[in-house]
């Protein structure tokens, strides 16, 4: 990295000698390592060799640190750089107007959809070297980023600023007057395109919000150079002014779900739909995934957003019976002519929707895997899956797996038919622990009951991935679930130590 740095010599303008810190700072971006802070292990001694090396680089280097870094970082930095300085290191040229910038304005470059937002800031140092920040917030992949783990809570819930996206992808121009021209002939000339000025606080409340939900996830699907600029995104949106607000998403309760439901089963489009059972059924599920994993926005349609409902959302996490499967398609089709209306979307946009789907349609067959076609019996997949989470099958067949025979028992239950027993009633679960492990004592039993519990709901997500890691590298069932115990007991209590603690265990290596 201290070699790298040397290019830092070789530049006159700050905003490339920016580029270049954020690159090295980025060489380290979404790495994890074990037991730490990838910022302190990795960032902090980085700050530490270049104070000792002392030369020219190592203090460019920390110059750059001092403006780029995270907040311990800069502080540290800022006090090599000073000793260095003492010592009579010679600065670069470049080194009093770095971090001297300003912001100009901010627009935005959206998609009809609502897909996906091309977020555009312009600055200068001191009216000089005018350059444009832009970063790519994309809704659709932050669905599904929380598809995967805590499902979508409206702020005024959860006590947490509005998530309304996540950055995939960031870019400098210094070309700014090509690039907004560019932006407003596609905003006039492209139906499926808006182009329009931002309020530089909403850009920054908007941008924080995004930024955060990236860095928060577990290998963000983040484009691959996007870590060479995440120090320079970070610096340019924190120098955006403060007081602005996203938008709170509406609140979509039961009955406010029924309702949209209704009107669409009673509107011109939803005519034809000859199965008005599984209509209904699948019009819920529709919804459900718009309130839920779109932000709040079930009305939005979008040919990327049917086709990660059709092709990703339902295969992974719906169990649907085979009237439904067939239906799925065609109210979707329905749904998108009747809701494309209501929101306003462009007919172009309403017929590209639509061809997404007839194109998806042919491949949610194959994508769509009924776990009765496998050869599990459709009663006992019912009972695993009385809330239709079909992703949750896995995690609860690894923690129930007892679920059907006879157990004969000589104490309180005596004879009793597995197939009887409902896997989601926590009395009933804690029966078929009991006959898992015969002559275990209640605190035994309270652990696994506690752990049978949490991979039932998936609380954390961490919890099955873990067990997964760990089975992939050869353990056995029963070591894993007594590992699993041992860092929930630690943990418990500690929602951050317990995710901490399951990444680090599912490092370990395999037994001998």
């Amino acid at each position: 990295m201290l070699q790298h740095a040397r290019e830092l010599l070789a530049v006159r303008s700050p905003l490339d000698a920016e580029l270049i810190v954020s690159e090295i700072l980025g060489s380290w971006w979404g790495h994890h390592v074990p037991g730490g802070d990838v910022e302190q292990v990795i960032g902090e001694a980085l700050v530490g060799y270049a104070g000792r090396a002392g030369t020219p680089a190592a203090l460019a280097l920390l110059t750059g640190m001092a403006y780029l870094g995270t907040s311990r970082q800069a502080a540290k930095a800022e006090r090599a750089a000073l000793q260095l300085m003492e010592h009579g290191v010679a600065r670069p040229g470049w080194a009093d107007r770095v971090g001297m910038v300003a912001p100009e304005e901010c627009f935005v470059s959206r998609d009809v959809y609502g897909d996906q937002d091309s977020i555009v800031c312009t600055y200068t140092y001191g009216g000089a070297e005018r350059h444009a920040l832009v970063v790519l917030v994309d809704r659709n992949r932050a669905g599904a980023v929380q598809q995967a783990g805590v499902p979508f809570v409206p702020a005024a819930r959860s006590g947490r600023p509005p998530t309304s996206g996540m950055v995939r992808d960031a870019w400098v121009s210094s070309q700014v007057g090509k690039l907004l021209d560019h932006c407003r002939r596609e905003g006039r000339d492209n139906p499926l395109m808006r182009f329009e000025q931002l309020d530089p606080r909403d850009t920054k409340a908007l941008l924080q919000s995004a930024l955060g939900l990236t860095d928060d996830t577990d290998d963000p699907p983040v484009n691959e150079n996007f870590g060479s600029y995440h120090a320079f995104v970070r610096a340019r949106v924190s120098i955006l002014p403060p007081g602005g607000r996203l938008p709170q998403p509406p609140v979509y309760g039961r009955d406010r779900r029924a309702t949209i439901a209704a009107r669409f089963l009673a509107s011109d489009e939803a005519e034809d739909l000859s199965d008005r059972s599984a209509a209904s059924r699948c019009v819920d599920r529709i919804i459900d995934y718009g309130c839920t994993h779109d932000f709040g926005r079930p009305l939005r349609v979008s040919p990327i957003k049917c086709e990660m409902f059709l092709l990703d959302w339902l295969p992974r996490k719906v169990l649907l019976s085979p009237t439904e499967q067939e239906a799925v398609p065609h109210v979707l089709a329905s749904w998108v002519r009747w809701a494309g209306k209501r929101i306003g979307l462009p007919e172009e946009g309403i017929r590209a929707t639509l061809d997404a789907v007839w194109d998806a349609t042919a491949k949610f067959a194959e994508a769509y895997r009924d776990p009765s076609a496998f050869g599990l019996d459709r009663d006992l997949v019912d009972r695993l899956l009385p809330d239709g989470e079909l992703d949750a099958l896995p995690r609860r067949a690894f923690a129930l797996p007892f679920l059907s025979g006879t157990h004969r028992q000589t104490g309180r239950h005596g004879a009793i038919d597995l197939s009887t027993l409902d896997p989601a009633d926590p009395d009933d679960r804690r029966i078929i622990l009991e006959f898992e492990h015969p002559g275990a004592d209640a605190k035994h039993l309270d652990a696994h009951e506690r752990l049978a519990e949490r991979l039932w709901n998936g609380d954390p997500p961490q919890l099955w991935e873990t067990a997964q890691a760990l089975l992939d590298v050869g353990y056995e069932r029963h070591e894993i679930l007594h590992r699993l115990i041992d860092v929930l007991d630690r943990h418990h209590a500690d929602p951050e130590a317990l995710r901490e603690a399951l990444r680090v265990l599912r490092h370990e290596p395999p037994p001998e």
